[in-house]
């Protein structure tokens, strides 16, 4: 019983931490937002009161601290800093892994504890250097490489001070490379555990000022040796060849002559800063974090569920004494049978929407890689989002995180303009990603667009030359060189970053929407933008579909995609001239599937022509029988099978004959390549 009151306990915990997480960056924006403060304030205290209740002291006590604070500045004792505003968004990720079970006690996350709760405390205890060193003018506008002696005395610890913390505290500030000096660590006979023995020399990549480094040291100040040396204005912090010097005159000397490293800097270049590991672990899990345990239901929605098997019990039970009555009419089992197939329909629709989620369950998650990603790119951009309330799937959903998640960081990386840029072509200072959903007959649309570079043809085509992705003499046009953006390997990218440009995205994101069968598009203006469309279905589980024959199998083809069927003379279609017939005074391009899917030819007088939507075209296809309407359970086909993308799934039929789903767009797809290269 325990056990199920705390498994309820962490779902209900983990949608604060998201409630939490989405009203902090709501807050970023609107600064001035008293109510917003409060919402925060109120968050954390369920979080911490709920923790104590059911065992989750160590979400209790961490949050307890963050509450303090959020007290304090709710009641104006404290300013909100960027600062103390960075700590907090770590804190939520934090606690989202003392939430989970399995890793709330792994060394890493207890060490976190330990690290966050040290800089918590100290907007608590020390909110005038706090709030001193988060002013509008903390940062200079270039990174800076800085060398720290930090040099504490034999006796530090008699005043209570502790010198790790204060080079936490230095790993707080940017990228480091440390090296511990144990030199005059006695042999165990003459050690003394109130003595220190070690220094540290450290070097430093950082955007603070040499005051607010020095301001680390405020409290210590006697009782250490302190040297902050500034090496350059370039961010070598991750050159290779400057971390092979200061490793071998360190190995060498066990100390540094800070002239000479500076010569020695003079000629080295910038090397791309490595990304915030924590914010890479982010981006990298991100998909994880959308997974869905369990979803809320309204009463409302749960009571129309409940009638309807009520209904349908009843039915069925009608439907078993008829079966008894060896003298009812036809009449009466044909109404039963339409009575069961009513209510079934319905209890299909409402089992359907309780599965639905709005999207904006995952898009605060994006908010939030916006922001980071922007800070380590040094942009400024807003994330725009509309028709959020706009529901899918929760299947959908969590396959859908992971393109989003590429698409959009592709976006920041390479799409969106530095400032400086922006403003030489006349652009607003701010770029802007929109992220859009909507319905669209049976499907739902995701419109990402960015008002950035957009994408060159003429370089696409230019890469994939010198690739070997196509030759000088291919002729394809624009949308033909665009969807080369998808095939593996293929990059733009000048630099490869930790974010992108490995040439192992876009051919991921497409292939992860057509697993969810979704389709992907591209437009794009150089100079101006670019929108990604991705169109998916309403669910995965269940579709209204037209049932077939060819030979003695039978498809589905979804009814979505269906415009019209055509009764045609086989004569027709074999004389037609490549691959054309004519209807309703419009020309209908068309493939003939037994021959695609390599089937006997059994002559069939009269054969049905389906003519399908595919993009903004309709194309025909040609079958032997139509069966009818039904309803399709989709089931996956396994493994096996799993290469035969034509095939979306299958379905089982009433008499137990297995029906394959297809997948009209791959059909179209494939059979458009195999007559392009004949």
């Amino acid at each position: 019983m325990k056990d199920e009151f705390q498994k309820k306990y962490v779902e209900e915990a983990n949608e604060l931490v998201n409630s939490l997480e989405k009203a902090l960056l709501s807050f970023e924006d609107n600064p001035d937002d008293f109510d917003m403060i409060n919402e925060i304030f109120r968050v954390m205290h369920s979080l911490k009161g709920g923790g104590a209740m059911f065992g989750f002291n160590n979400v209790s006590d961490f949050t307890h601290n963050l509450e303090t604070i959020y007290d304090k500045i709710r009641k104006q004792e404290l300013k909100h800093t960027q600062e103390l505003f960075d700590i907090t968004l770590l804190s939520i990720d934090h606690l989202r892994n003392l939430l989970d079970l399995k890793n709330q006690s792994l060394p890493e996350v207890l060490r976190n504890n330990e690290e966050l709760t040290i800089k918590i405390k100290r907007f608590i205890i020390e909110p005038e250097l706090t709030n001193k060193n988060s002013d509008n003018n903390k940062f200079d506008s270039k990174t800076k490489i800085y060398h720290i002696l930090f040099k504490p005395m034999s006796d530090i610890f008699n005043n209570g001070s502790n010198p790790i913390y204060t080079v936490d505290e230095i790993f707080s500030l940017g990228e480091t490379i440390i090296f511990t000096n144990i030199e005059k660590i006695p042999t165990i006979t003459q050690y003394n555990v109130d003595t220190c023995y070690i220094h540290w020399d450290i070097f430093l990549s950082t955007k603070f000022t040499l005051e607010e480094i020095n301001d680390i040291f405020i409290f210590i100040e006697d009782n250490c040796k302190i040297t902050v040396s500034k090496i350059t204005d370039k961010n070598i912090i991750k050159n290779k060849k400057f971390v092979e010097h200061i490793n071998s005159k360190y190995k060498t000397d066990k100390k540094f002559d800070i002239n000479e490293i500076i010569l020695f800097s003079e000629n080295l270049q910038e090397v791309y800063p490595k990304k915030n590991n924590k914010l890479l672990e982010k981006i990298h899990t991100i998909s994880k974090e959308s997974i869905i345990s369990s979803i809320r239901v309204s009463a409302e929605k749960v009571d129309q569920l409940m009638n309807l098997v009520s209904e349908l019990v009843i039915t069925q039970a009608s439907l078993s004494l008829f079966v008894e009555n060896k003298n009812s009419e036809q009449q009466q089992l044909t109404q039963i049978t339409e009575n069961i197939e009513n209510i079934t329909r319905q209890l299909r629709d409402t089992a359907f929407s309780i599965s639905l989620v709005p999207i904006d369950a995952m898009l605060t998650r994006f908010h939030r890689l916006v922001r980071d990603l922007s800070n380590v790119f040094n942009k400024k951009i807003d994330f725009v989002t509309k028709g959020a309330e706009t529901e899918l799937d929760k299947t959908l959903i969590q396959g859908l995180s992971e393109p989003l998640l590429h698409i959009i960081r592709n976006s920041i990386d390479h799409g969106i303009e530095s400032t400086e840029e922006r403003l030489k072509m006349g652009k607003p200072k701010k770029g802007k990603i929109t992220l859009k959903a909507f319905y669209s007959g049976p499907n739902v649309c995701i419109e990402i667009k960015d008002d950035g570079k957009g994408i060159s043809i003429k370089k696409i085509k230019e890469k994939a030359i010198k690739g070997g992705f196509i030759t000088n003499e291919t002729e394809l046009s624009d949308k033909d060189i665009l969807d080369l953006v998808y095939e593996p390997g293929f990059s733009t990218a000048k630099n490869v970053t930790d974010i992108s440009g490995r040439g192992v995205g876009m051919d991921i994101v497409r292939k992860r929407i057509s697993e969810i069968r979704g389709e992907i598009e591209i437009e794009t203006y150089e100079n101006i933008g670019t929108t990604i469309l991705i169109k998916l279905p309403l669910t995965l589980s269940i579709i209204d579909g037209l049932l077939i024959k060819i030979e003695d199998t039978f498809f589905v083809i979804p009814l979505s995609v269906v415009d019209k069927i055509y009764a045609i003379e086989h004569e027709k279609i074999v004389n037609s001239y490549n691959n054309i017939i004519i209807l309703d005074k419009e020309q209908i391009p068309f493939y003939y599937l037994k021959e695609e899917f390599a089937m006997d030819k059994k002559l069939v007088d009269i054969e049905q022509l389906v003519v399908v939507r595919y993009e903004d075209k309709k194309i025909g296809m040609v079958v032997d029988n139509i069966v009818g309407e039904i309803q399709a359970v989709l089931k996956p086909l396994g493994k096996m099978y799993k290469n035969h993308e034509i095939l979306s799934g299958a379905t089982i039929l009433g008499d137990g004959t297995v029906a394959l789903v297809l997948d009209t767009n791959k059909i179209i797809n494939d059979c458009s390549y195999k007559s392009r290269n004949k």
